[in-house]
This record gives structure tokens, C-alpha cells and sequence, in this order.
């Protein structure tokens, strides 16, 4: 399925900006709760400048946001954009579990010739 050129460039920077593991780790910490800058770079040994450029990076992906709080400048999720994703690969999931189900209904139609021996050939191939 091939969305529009808007839809597939959204899609190209979210999973693009998935890819790095760190931003990973930022999702999953923000998956908690809203966080600072510093506050997301604690578990980390780089600069807060590098956490910087990967949640504008999240950002320019529309994973995350930010607000104001007077001086502090809290870090949000974007669950609904998350949620995007997960229903482009749920739609692939499940085609492929019906393609399994589908197999599954053939093969019980026809034991004889789908039950692989324990020496690793079928009954078929056998005979």
C-alpha cells in the first residue's frame, strides 16, 4: 500500500527517526512522562547539545513536542503519531496473518502431506 507523497514522507522521517537508538531510548523515557532536555540526557554520555539535535530530530518527525513552562521547555510524546505508525504495520501484520491462517486451513485439509517426520521430510516425501 503506497500512500500519498505527504503520508510517505511523515512515514520516511518517523521511522528514519526511530532507527537511532538513542532516539529510541528518548521515546520510551517519554512514554512515562514529559521530560527536559537534561532530564532526557541523564542516561546518556553525550553532550546535551546531541540530545538536543535528536529530539529536534524527533521532532521534525512529529514523535515529540514541547510546551513552555516558564523556564523550563518539558519535552511531550506524540501518541497519536505513534499510533499512525503502528496502524501502517498492523495493516501489513495482517495480511500476512491472514495469508498464515489461509495455509494453516490448507494444511488441515490435507494432513497426509503437511506433517514434516522428525527426520525433517514430509509423509509425502517418503513414498
Amino acid at each position: 500500500m503506497i500512500g500519498d507523497g505527504a503520508t510517505e514522507e511523515r512515514l520516511d522521517r518517523a521511522f528514519a527517526a526511530l532507527a537511532d537508538p538513542i532516539r529510541r531510548a528518548i521515546i520510551a523515557r517519554l512514554s512515562r512522562g514529559p521530560a527536559t532536555v537534561n532530564e532526557l540526557a541523564e542516561p546518556f554520555r553525550i553532550s546535551l547539545q546531541a540530545v538536543s539535535k535528536h529530539i529536534q530530530v524527533l521532532e521534525h518527525a512529529d514523535l515529540v513536542t514541547r510546551s513552555r513552562d516558564a523556564q523550563r521547555r518539558p519535552v511531550h510524546l506524540n501518541p497519536g503519531r505513534l499510533e499512525a505508525l503502528t496502524a501502517w504495520i498492523d495493516r501489513y501484520r495482517l495480511v500476512h496473518e491472514q495469508r498464515f491462517r489461509t495455509l494453516d486451513a490448507l494444511l488441515a485439509d490435507n494432513p497426509d502431506t503437511s506433517t514434516p517426520s522428525t527426520t525433517g521430510t514430509t509423509t509425502e516425501e517418503k513414498s
